[in-house]
């Protein structure tokens, strides 16, 4: 798998600027767990990268991720990795997520999202945000309010990580490329 190629694939896809940032969001948290873990980086930050690819084209369900495999089926990508994008979709009964990439997908989508919303409203960026202060937003039932909670709450616990050590982790992760993501001052 070429990281060049899947890039190329979620441009032709998504014209959105926010849209392509969460992926980039989401493929540093990927890469990370990863690292951390021992585990193949090139194939967990391209799930992560791709996760959303298909959801500006088909953002219904279950269009969306359904469409987006079929479209990687037919580009040659290996099957763990259209099984782990295709569970981050709750409502997709037949996928549910068993391996770490799956879970970890699950973890990183919401939290990168509501991470980079806490980070544009702070005068630095995402750079010395603690998860304390995340925690804190996620009170605020008005603030991000597209983004579910639960889902992220879940997801750590799912994951098996707990949620104020995987809220850091993924600050930390996305911080390295803080430019990339537009959450610099």
């Amino acid at each position: 798998m070429d990281r060049q190629a899947a890039f190329e694939l979620v441009c032709e896809y998504t014209a959105s600027e926010s849209l392509r940032r969460h992926m980039l969001g989401v493929e540093a948290g990927m890469r990370a767990y990863a690292r951390k873990w021992g585990e193949d980086e090139t194939k967990w930050a391209i799930v992560g990268l791709l996760h959303d690819f298909d959801y500006e084209r088909w953002p219904d369900p279950p269009d969306h991720p359904l469409q987006g495999a079929a479209i990687l089926a037919d580009r040659g990508y290996p099957e763990d990795v259209i099984y782990a994008i295709k569970s981050h979709a709750d409502y997709l009964q037949d996928c549910p997520r068993v391996s770490k990439m799956d879970k970890a997908l699950y973890a990183c989508d919401e939290l990168a999202g509501f991470i980079s919303a806490c980070a544009r409203v702070r005068p630095e960026g995402i750079h010395g945000m603690q998860a304390k202060s995340v925690r804190k937003k996620m009170k605020q039932k008005s603030f991000a309010a597209a983004i579910d909670r639960d889902d992220v709450i879940h997801g750590a616990e799912d994951l098996g990580v707990d949620l104020n050590e995987h809220i850091q982790f993924v600050i930390d992760a996305m911080a390295e490329i803080a430019d990339e993501l537009g959450l610099t001052p």
